[in-house]
């Protein structure tokens, strides 16, 4: 059964000089118990796309959607409150920066007992206290904390980056999420903090059968983790897959440029040399290319690119692209 299913999603800005089509049309879908990677460049929308799902978005946003589904249920007929309620019992999510999302004028503990949903405990109230410190430090250990009474007492600045992911990851499994949406989990982290908040996420999804939106800039680190993989640009859908057909055999030149830009990928260049990348930049939302975003720097582009492809499918690796890689029969 899919958790979520997301069809046609779009997403307004409303600003002085009009309203600009953030995100234009994207689908996705996750199931129970999968990984997938939403993967692009800084600006494409990933993290913006995650806060319409939580709902989190202020009223400058508007969201349309064909569907927008959750475990069967309309959110899109129902009124904000509800989807907030719906949403926030089932779904949590984490953030890039976890020293920024943290409260530095609360110890660590106090703000995972505050995580803990009053439903988790029973008995009288002097037994709720009890029943919260030890559920506290039962996510310490989870998450991979031993010494939870020093983590208990401390302050997030006397923690590292490392240490205050791990406390963010604890308090989204406080109310025992169906799906963790991770936004940059492992953003200006050494490899080996990546490689252990990575080894963290995926032990979940298997002893909890727990569902993962892992958001990256880094395509090829995420193949290691995922099992499917969607891949935008400057809001748009771009290539949709397992995360074989995507690494393996990618059908939309954005998709390959985001492998070729990898230094594994070029292994044989001489030392100094510029990795191969797309001429240009991302756009920005005031100036947004009308058709396939993706036109103005890619190197297939023709006239038709000013109209917006459509999403063609074959063996459910989905691709928008006029001129794909390969061709699709």
């Amino acid at each position: 059964m899919n958790l979520l299913d997301i069809r046609n999603l779009s997403i307004e800005l409303k600003t002085k000089t009009g309203v600009i089509l953030a995100i234009d049309r994207v689908s996705l879908t996750m199931k129970e118990g999968e990984v997938r990677g939403l993967v692009g460049e800084s600006g494409s929308g990933k993290s913006i796309l995650a806060q319409a799902i939580m709902g989190v978005l202020d009223d400058r946003w508007q969201v349309h959607a064909d569907r927008f589904h959750w475990r069967n249920i309309d959110l899109l007929s129902l009124t904000h409150q509800q989807q907030k309620d719906i949403i926030s019992q089932d779904v949590a999510m984490i953030f890039q920066e976890p020293m920024a999302c943290l409260d530095p004028s609360t110890t660590v503990g106090e703000q995972l007992e505050e995580a803990v949903p009053d439903h988790q405990l029973t008995g009288f109230f002097w037994q709720k206290n009890k029943q919260r410190k030890l559920a506290v430090i039962n996510l310490l250990h989870k998450v991979g904390i031993k010494n939870h009474t020093k983590c208990y007492r401390s302050y997030p600045h006397q923690l590292t980056e490392a240490f205050c992911q791990r406390v963010m990851i604890a308090i989204a499994l406080a109310k025992k999420p169906l799906l963790l949406i991770a936004d940059e989990p492992t953003a200006a982290m050494e490899t080996t903090n990546q490689g252990q908040i990575f080894r963290l996420l995926a032990s979940l999804n298997q002893l909890k059968n727990m569902s993962i939106l892992l958001i990256s800039h880094d395509l090829e680190n995420v193949t290691h983790w995922t099992n499917n993989i969607t891949v935008m640009y400057s809001g748009q859908f771009v290539e949709a897959g397992t995360t074989e057909q995507i690494f393996n055999t990618p059908y939309h030149p954005y998709t390959q440029a985001l492998l070729e830009s990898s230094p594994k990928a070029n292994i044989e260049l001489p030392p100094k040399s510029r990795l191969t990348t797309l001429p240009g930049s991302i756009p920005v939302l005031q100036h947004l290319p009308i058709g396939c975003r993706l036109g103005p720097r890619c190197p297939r582009a023709q006239k038709i690119c000013v109209q917006a492809p459509k999403t063609t499918n074959y063996h459910g690796h989905q691709v928008n692209c006029h001129y794909p890689l390969k061709e699709i029969y």
